[in-house]
């Protein structure tokens, strides 16, 4: 078994990811190089910027299926859901976009300096209703930052997801430092490319390394194998220590 991504943008035409077809089908290629499997594809949900409906995900995911290689990674639908009032709709009818075959679905939250009023009460709310939410970029919430006691918190609610590229130092230096400290810390479930076009693949790759280098014994396996697939399953594991 390879690696398993719950996080890429992989679809084409429809947020900040991939935007035609060849970006798609290089991202692909580039995935299989790297030893991804399975690439759980997550486009934005998010108001006001990034909304594609249902009808356009599943056009886009029917292309890049028909751009699909056997050596390719298999596909598997989420969504990148934004903590915003049309993530709030959702949750109160049961509509969140999550994992197919899966009740975890992806989160992310608003890079406004402040965690969402409430954040810990719906997430136990949440997991009382046996799902499974996963914090896409945990690195990159300045609250998180400078309280490991709010994260330890959080992470008994939902998994933390660590941009790979943070690791390497891809997405600034403050944000580096916060992943490497959730990894030194172990204050982390997973990993994820979070990859919106192929050079993101590359970023990710050396995100990796620096994991397998830094990490606890083991974490690669852990981090992108099989927690990922205990998450799908539905199950929050263990934090990597």
């Amino acid at each position: 078994m390879g690696f398993v991504d719950l996080h890429s943008h992989i679809l084409f035409g429809i947020d900040d990811g991939a935007q035609k077809a060849t970006d798609s089908s290089a991202m692909l290629d580039a995935l299989a190089r790297f030893g991804v499997t399975e690439s759980c594809v997550t486009p934005h949900q998010k108001a006001s910027q990034y909304l594609p409906s249902a009808a356009q995900i599943a056009a886009s995911l029917a292309d890049v299926h028909a751009l699909r290689r056997p050596h390719h990674p298999t596909l598997r639908l989420g969504a990148e859901n934004m903590w915003d009032d049309v993530f709030f709709q959702r949750l109160q009818s049961g509509t969140i976009p999550g994992y197919a075959d899966s009740p975890a679905f992806l989160i992310e939250l608003p890079l406004n300096g402040t965690l969402p009023i409430g954040l810990d009460q719906a997430l136990f709310k949440i997991r009382l209703a046996k799902q499974v939410p996963v914090l896409a970029h945990p690195e990159r919430y300045q609250p998180l930052w400078r309280d490991d006691d709010l994260c330890q918190t959080l992470a008994t609610q939902c998994a933390f997801l660590l941009d790979l590229p943070a690791l390497a130092g891809f997405h600034g230096k403050r944000e580096a430092k916060a992943a490497r400290h959730m990894v030194e810390a172990g204050l982390f479930h997973a990993v994820a490319t979070d990859a919106h076009n192929a050079e993101d693949v590359s970023r990710a790759a050396e995100g990796l390394a620096w994991l397998r280098k830094h990490g606890p014994k083991h974490a690669v396996e852990r981090a992108f194998t099989e927690a990922p697939q205990a998450i799908l399953a539905g199950q929050l594991p263990d934090l990597i220590r």
